[in-house]
């Protein structure tokens, strides 16, 4: 049994769309297949990186600085992105999913990881 490493809760396996922040929802699987969204890889923050559709890349900076774990009112933003490569042929795929948290593995690791960075600084 895998945990989330932000709740612990027990994760399952669903199927998702490319994207790590929306992906998980069904809603955007459909846009996959309908070739409504683009995806790409962005190094987001200090070398990690994301995969986003077009919606998410821009939207996120709507995230709260607190939820990332900055407590300088920073905010990461598409502006900060860097892009990495556009996927070309998106499909499909398996990931672990955190239903308490409503989030998926890859996001969710790269949220712990943000927040390992932003508390090793504030030290």
């Amino acid at each position: 049994m895998e945990q989330c490493p932000i709740c612990y809760h027990e994760l399952e396996v669903r199927e998702c769309a490319p994207c790590d922040d929306c992906g998980w929802d069904p809603k955007e699987i459909n846009h996959l297949k309908q070739g409504i969204h683009t995806y790409s890889i962005y190094e987001v923050y200090q070398g990690l990186r994301l995969t986003l559709c077009n919606f998410c890349d821009v939207d996120f900076g709507s995230y709260r600085p607190e939820y990332f774990g900055f407590t300088d009112r920073k905010r990461i933003g598409f502006q900060h992105f860097e892009l990495v490569k556009e996927l070309e042929n998106p499909q499909v795929v398996k990931d672990k999913f955190c239903p308490q948290c409503s989030r998926r593995l890859t996001f969710l690791t790269f949220l712990n990881e943000v927040r390992s960075l932003n508390s090793k600084r504030k030290a």
